[in-house]
Parts: structure tokens; C-alpha cells; sequence
């Protein structure tokens, strides 16, 4: 029965969905973007910390071999995506690197400065990892954190992502944190710009949005989100892309679960403790602490 079904309406129903979707499948450049996006982070990670994120087993003595094999295929794959990713964008790419004609060439520059910054990203990471430990008394060892931790994951991701969206690389950072977004249930966009030593405690529900600046020694708990308060729209009814949307967030900064602070125009000063619950759409000077009022206003000390 479902075999003569096929037959007869299989070739109706595949020219039917081909000319539905034919517009927006044009433009996703490469094949299996999602798949080797997913890799590219996979092998990344395994440079960094191999001990966690290795496929594989090897004894210690070659362990500078893992990181070179590991180093080697993120290089690579990088340049393919990104590549497909320039895709039709290449004029976009020429006028960052006015000196680059071919998107190959872009994407061998973005690769060469990519890479060669993992160092440094490293580095950073190390802070984060310090701000977990030291920020959570539960934490018994480093490698804990990061083994166990789901913000070691999304903001090892989101260092990477930011990276590449510091290089004007497009869609692939976008890809990037969301992969993490749905494996931790955190939503950092790259291109939010995140200080040193910074820790979200238990993670799932916080959102960090595009223009976000966020200081050093900044903690987060669950729930937090730091999102934009309403969209400008443009004469056709939508929203206008770019501009600043997002809170920024001084250093040693602690922001409890479930507080909501919107607004480009939003400043949370430095050494301020926001409470749990609180709807916040203004600026509070440096030293402040806000709390949630159960009658509907939000109260400082």
C-alpha cells in the first residue's frame, strides 16, 4: 500500500517542496554547514584540552602530537566553512580586507589570525576557570569545573565565537554559540564583549545579548538575562538591524537568578549586587545593590 503511494506521489511531492523552498535554500552556502560547524568546535576544544574533549586515548609523552593533529584539522576545516560562509558575502569580506579580491584569500587571513590567537584565548579561559572555582564553594578542584560545569562549556565556545566575530567572519560565530545555547541551555552571543574572570553559576535560562559590555570579576546565576528592552522598526514594520540594544555591566559585578536587565542605554556600575527577580531598565550607580520589592518596585540600598 505505502509503496504504491510512494510511487505515486513521490515525484509530485518532491518538485512541490523544491520550488517551496528553493529561494531560502540558495542561501546557506556549503553543504553540511551545521555538521562540520559542530566538528570545527569539537576539534577546538580538543586543542585547548585534550585530556576532556580528545576522540581518542594517547599517553602523555604524545601529547604535543594530539594538540598538532588537533591544531592541524581545526585549521583546515576552518578554512572550508569559512570560505562557504564568505560565499556570496565577498564583497563584504573585500571591504574589510580591502586588499583581498578572492573570499579564499579572506578566509585563509581569518584562519592565519584565528589560530594564531588561541594562545591568548587560552589564557583567558584560565581566568574563567579561576572565577568558577573561586566563586563557587561547591567546586572542589579546577578540573571539575571543567568537567562537570556547563558554563565552562558555553563560554569556552563563546571565547572562541567572539573571536571569530572580532574578524568579521559571518554566520559561523552565530552557529557557534548556538551550539552551545543547545547544549547548556546558555545564550552568549559573539558578539557580546566579556572581561576576564568571568562565571555563570548553575547557567540554564541566561541570555547575553549582542551589545552587551561586560566587565572582569562578573558573576551570573541562572535566569539571568541581560536583553534588549524594545526594537526601533523601520517604515516597512521591522526591526532595525544593529545599534546599541544591550546592558553593559561593570567589573565585580554579581547578578542574581532570575534578574532581567534590558536596555542600550543600561549601565550597572561597578561592585553592585542585583537581586534575584529584579526587572531593571535604568542605570544604578557604582556600589549598588538592588532587590526585588514585592511591591512591584524595584528598591536599592
Amino acid at each position: 500500500m505505502i509503496a504504491k503511494w510512494l510511487s505515486d506521489n513521490l515525484p509530485q511531492q518532491v518538485e512541490q517542496l523544491m520550488k517551496e523552498t528553493e529561494k531560502t535554500r540558495g542561501t546557506v552556502s556549503g553543504f553540511n554547514m551545521k555538521q562540520r560547524v559542530a566538528k570545527l568546535i569539537r576539534l577546538l576544544q580538543a586543542t585547548l584540552y585534550p585530556n576532556i574533549y580528545y576522540e581518542g586515548e594517547y599517553k602523555q609523552e604524545f601529547l604535543p602530537t594530539v594538540v598538532a593533529e588537533c591544531w592541524q584539522q581545526s585549521a583546515v576545516l576552518l578554512y572550508d566553512v569559512a570560505k562557504d560562509a564568505l560565499g556570496s558575502t565577498c564583497e563584504y569580506a573585500a571591504q574589510m580586507k580591502k586588499d583581498q579580491a578572492r573570499c579564499g584569500d579572506v578566509a585563509e587571513w581569518i584562519v592565519k589570525e584565528f589560530m594564531t590567537s588561541l594562545p591568548d584565548i587560552a589564557e583567558v579561559l584560565n581566568t574563567d576557570i579561576t572565577a568558577a572555582f573561586d566563586g563557587d564553594p561547591a567546586a572542589r578542584s579546577k578540573e571539575e569545573v571543567m568537567l562537570a560545569y556547563p558554563a565552562f562549556e558555553a563560554i569556552t565556545v563563546y571565547r572562541l565565537a567572539h573571536r571569530l566575530f572580532e574578524l568579521k567572519l559571518p554566520l559561523i560565530p552565530r552557529m557557534m554559540t548556538e551550539y552551545a545555547h543547545q547544549k547548556t541551555a546558555i545564550d552568549i552571543h559573539p558578539g557580546a564583549v566579556i572581561g576576564r574572570y568571568f562565571f555563570i553559576d548553575h547557567g540554564s535560562g541566561v541570555v547575553i545579548g549582542e551589545t552587551c559590555h561586560i566587565g572582569s570579576h562578573v558573576k551570573l546565576y541562572q535566569g539571568v538575562t541581560l536583553g534588549a528592552k524594545s526594537f526601533e522598526l523601520d517604515e516597512a514594520g521591522h526591526p532595525v538591524k544593529g545599534g546599541k540594544r544591550h546592558p553593559d555591566v561593570g567589573d565585580h559585578v554579581v547578578i542574581y537568578a532570575g534578574a532581567t536587565v534590558l536596555g542600550g542605554n543600561t549601565v550597572i556600575g561597578s561592585n553592585s549586587v542585583i537581586g534575584g527577580s529584579v526587572w531593571l531598565t535604568h542605570s544604578v550607580p557604582e556600589g549598588s545593590t538592588i532587590y526585588y520589592n514585592p511591591s512591584g518596585n524595584t528598591s536599592k540600598e
